[in-house]
């Protein structure tokens, strides 16, 4: 099953379905107005978090999804990231450093790069812009798939853009956080996939497009199967020492790389698809 938030104004509901119809969660069961409140329900009777959702839409209204504002479907309370977990990044971060031999060690390492990267007040939805900075001269998207944790626990998965400035991390590694962390720095969306929908993470296909001024930039796809860690593992590496917060989202790599000599642009249009989770779309600014 999937999960959406729906925005209108200063207020939200929560709606579930699958290919076949979407349904408004909330106007059924007035107390189950956002994600969290759906696991934490759950959580608290012992069960998962669809078998709890499809007895709420035994009184709910289905909708039509397209005719919905659908925001971030969750509100983390942080955001993380693991780098480097595939080759394609360990070579792309050599390529663009001064310094690559600190990304061979990653990503031969048994422990992952794992940094903050987003607050919410830092993080956008589908349809909204993302953003590169105003002082980067090189800027990127990066497509993951992001799991949603509860309590340190896996309870499902969404899309993530890491997106990052190539030339600030190039220049040096201790400047990651500047590379990382930054207004409108991410994207997640459009919905939560729960774990009973994608019983395999390591077998869906990413794939990237890029479109600048009607044209295709950008389009190229992969498999979570070149991820080097399970996400399993990259979730316990986060919660090791760290108290964690009720409702994360964890980042879990950089799967496809623009060419070298490609950067965002103001204007650019973002599309990545992963399977059972479907399309996260943003546009791109300056900030």
């Amino acid at each position: 099953m999937r999960y959406y938030r729906l925005t209108d104004g200063r207020t939200s509901r929560l709606a579930a379905g699958d290919d076949d119809a979407v349904y408004d969660v909330t106007n059924a069961r007035s107390e189950v107005a956002s994600f969290r409140d759906l696991v934490r329900t759950a959580s608290a009777i012992g069960e998962d978090i669809d078998s709890v959702t499809e007895r709420i839409l035994t009184d709910a209204e289905r909708i039509d999804l397209s005719k919905e504002s659908v925001g971030a479907p969750v509100i983390a309370s942080e955001i993380w990231a693991a780098g480097v977990t595939y080759k394609i990044s360990e070579e792309a971060r050599q390529a663009e450093s001064a310094m690559p031999d600190v990304y061979r060690r990653v990503y031969e390492g048994e422990r992952p790069e794992i940094f903050f990267k987003a607050t919410p007040s830092r993080t956008v939805g589908p349809n909204e812009a993302v953003g590169v900075r105003s002082d980067s001269d090189w800027d990127v998207p990066e497509p993951e798939l992001a799991v949603v944790l509860y309590r340190g626990e896996i309870v499902g998965y969404t899309i993530g853009n890491d997106v990052s400035s190539r030339s600030i991390e190039g220049e040096n590694p201790l400047y990651l956080p500047q590379a990382k962390v930054y207004d409108r720095c991410c994207s997640i969306g459009p919905c939560i996939a729960s774990t009973n929908s994608i019983p395999d993470p390591h077998d869906v296909t990413i794939t990237m497009q890029i479109r600048r001024d009607g044209e295709i930039a950008f389009d190229e796809s992969t498999s979570t199967s070149q991820m080097i860690h399970e996400c399993s593992e990259l979730a316990s590496y986060y919660t090791r020492s760290n108290p964690v917060p009720e409702l994360a989202v964890l980042l879990t790599g950089t799967s496809l790389v623009p060419e070298e000599e490609f950067t965002l642009s103001e204007g650019d249009e973002v599309d990545i698809e992963i399977d059972e989770i479907g399309t996260l779309h943003n546009s791109v600014v300056s900030v």
